[in-house]
């Protein structure tokens, strides 16, 4: 069925900017991520238990409408409107009750009522039901006063969804709740995009592996397990690739594997265009290379390739500024290629509760955190501090231009929720 579509390779060049292109804003670097990247994954058919998180490959519909029939919404007694008068009156009641999954069998005689309860099917003849505290009983009749609305506590079949209208769009990641809907329409199954499969490969002799004896002129590697961790929270599967040596043969050898078993590689550090940055070189030999100087702080090197048709993203080496392009440039990408479309964060504007002056030429992401309802940002903006990534919840967004900022100014704040964090 389904699971043998596959979709067509990327092209080398698919990040290629324009000759004479210098410095790349945000903003543009965003659209053209969004216009040239689309789905790579294959789709397949899966079990309802086993579609939650998953990005629905086409519409679903509902294979039967929601309720399939007129059901009561109370405990009570149904009749027909007609036989109801303003004020006081008496119905003898009908031998027989209709409950949910033990329905009334024949219809309802006219001027006579029947016991009904909460989501039975509404016998023929009913239309209306009265609640049972309105109600004074002896078991053989019942009296109560009119008037009543005609389908008072009634539910209309597919009151909530019709047979055939489209209950989940294309696109939609499945919740919990739209695991409910489904169900409740009849689908046992749901066709779906494969879980889009992204590398994490670190590069460099300087990087040790976290517990292991470092040299005093290494560091350990924070990138890795950072952004592993962050394509788990996304909803992807996380394919740890390792680390590469300053190496550039052992790096091909490194991207090779990464090719056959991911849909996305995301590398850290390596990308610039210094004498150790092999992998810039491996990626301009092939003439899949693109290096998006982008006017971000922190960031600005972005590289972008494809290998052997896998889509590349070249992350800069700092942790912080490899967690902010993760969440601005590599998870929109992300939802592309899995077949989810464009997701943009959702921002919050709260006042500052900080001061900054900043020059204009860059969009700048400071760590920041919600307290009070107002964003605090972490108390230095260098790119190596780890901490203040911890410490922080969020984002706090800078535009391009010139800035002051005081104590109350509005900004835009994301928490890392937002991202999918």
């Amino acid at each position: 069925m389904g699971d043998k579509l596959q979709p067509p390779p990327l092209t080398d060049d698919c990040f290629a900017l324009p000759a004479g292109t210098e410095w790349t804003p945000v903003d543009s670097a965003l659209a053209e991520i969004r216009r040239r990247l689309r789905p790579v994954v294959s789709i397949e058919t899966v079990p309802l238990d086993q579609a939650l998180c998953r990005v629905l490959a086409s519409d679903v519909k509902a294979l039967r409408a929601n309720p399939p029939l007129p059901n009561s919404a109370v405990d009570g007694y149904g009749m027909r409107h007609d036989d109801i008068v303003d004020g006081p009156q008496t119905l003898p009641l009908v031998a027989g009750r209709a409950a949910a999954g033990a329905p009334f069998e024949g219809a309802l005689t006219a001027g006579h009522a029947v016991r009904v309860l909460t989501g039975a099917a509404l016998p023929d003849g009913v239309d209306t039901v009265i609640l049972q505290e309105d109600v004074t009983t002896d078991g053989r009749a019942i009296a109560f006063h009119g008037p009543l609305k005609p389908g008072a506590n009634t539910r209309k079949a597919g009151e909530d969804v019709d047979k055939g209208a489209v209950i989940l769009p294309r696109a939609r990641r499945v919740t919990v709740a739209d695991l409910a809907l489904a169900a409740a329409t009849g689908h046992k199954e749901l066709t779906v995009y494969q879980r889009l499969r992204v590398g994490v490969l670190s590069t460099g002799d300087e990087l040790a592996e976290a517990g292991d004896m470092a040299r005093p002129d290494q560091i350990y590697d924070a990138n890795r397990p950072m952004v592993l961790g962050a394509i788990a929270r996304f909803g992807f599967t996380p394919v740890d690739l390792g680390r590469a040596p300053d190496n550039r043969q052992k790096l091909r050898d490194f991207l090779d594997r990464a090719a056959d078993r991911c849909d996305l590689i995301l590398t850290s550090g390596g990308a610039s265009a210094g004498d150790e940055d092999h992998l810039s070189a491996l990626l301009n030999e092939t003439g899949a290379m693109a290096l998006w100087r982008i006017a971000i702080k922190p960031g600005r090197p972005l590289a972008l390739g494809v290998w052997r048709g896998i889509p590349l993203f070249g992350l800069p080496g700092n942790p912080v500024a490899a967690l902010v392009c993760t969440l601005i440039f590599a998870r929109p990408a992300m939802g592309l290629l899995a077949g989810e479309g464009w997701r943009a964060p959702q921002a919050l504007h709260v006042p500052a509760a900080f001061t900054k002056t900043k020059k204009p030429g860059r969009r700048e992401y400071l760590r920041a955190r919600l307290r009070d309802g107002k964003a605090e940002v972490f108390r230095s903006e260098g790119s190596g501090r780890i901490s203040g990534l911890s410490w922080a919840e969020g984002l706090v967004e800078l535009p391009d231009g010139a800035l002051d900022i005081a104590p109350g100014t509005p900004v835009t704040y994301y928490p890392y929720s937002a991202f999918g964090l």
